[in-house]
């Protein structure tokens, strides 16, 4: 009985420091394998666009994955984890190329009514940053769990629906606060003019109607008096 434990213990011996052999053999020969970098360009569309950015918002999200059995010893075999930042930035904008010469009105010298198009949002990912990627590995050794790059695209997935719906639960305000800043950057042009402008936003249900907004209308008093052209 005790030769055959001593034989057992040798063959674990020898099983272990083959295993030792065959990392340390591939930790140089993967260090030492040329690199090769390939970069491919892809032209995108370009267009001419009207917009008229009013408010940007960022949020930064960490999102982990792990694939693997979490009661199993780390030392007999760990799990795969992916751990990756995603920053994320949404754009409130009008497009001004929507605003057609039947949409502005004139009520005397001077005073304009403008319906505005709706504000629309914007959701891009701006960066991503991973900072942890290990695979499932066996005795610490060997790789048995690849974490692979379906897996990462499934968490930038997964990442920027859990974004949207963070954006989602503020966007009323965040319309709101875009509403005023491109009321306000308007303003600030057209009454270089000595403009009135009054804007007419959608609401919902598809009428037009004055929207209440933290930016006070424009004093009439900078209008150009009745008879007096520009």
């Amino acid at each position: 009985m005790g030769e055959i434990l001593l034989n057992l213990v040798y063959v674990l011996l020898i099983l272990a420091a083959g295993a030792g052999v065959m990392w340390i053999v591939m930790h140089f020969v993967g260090h030492a394998a040329p690199a090769k970098r390939e970069i491919t360009a892809i032209a995108e569309q370009v267009r001419s666009v009207g917009k008229l950015i009013g408010l940007e918002v960022h949020a930064k999200e960490i999102a982990t994955a792990k694939k693997g059995w979490s009661w199993m010893p780390p030392l007999v075999l760990s799990q795969a984890r992916l751990a990756m930042i995603f920053q994320f930035e949404k754009q409130y904008y009008v497009d001004l190329a929507a605003i057609k010469q039947h949409d502005i009105a004139s009520h005397g010298i001077g005073h304009f009514k403008i319906k505005m198009p709706p504000v629309l949002g914007s959701l891009r990912l701006l960066e991503v940053k991973p900072y942890d990627i290990q695979q499932g590995k066996m005795l610490g050794l060997v790789d048995v769990i690849p974490m692979t790059a379906e897996r990462q695209g499934a968490l930038m997935d997964e990442a920027q629906n859990q974004a949207a719906e963070l954006f989602d639960k503020s966007d009323e305000r965040y319309q709101t606060q875009a509403i005023d800043s491109i009321e306000r950057h308007l303003r600030s042009l057209l009454g270089m003019t000595g403009a009135v402008v009054e804007f007419i936003w959608p609401v919902p249900g598809g009428q037009l109607g004055p929207l209440e907004t933290d930016e006070p209308a424009l004093m009439k008093k900078n209008a150009l008096p009745e008879g007096v052209s520009a």
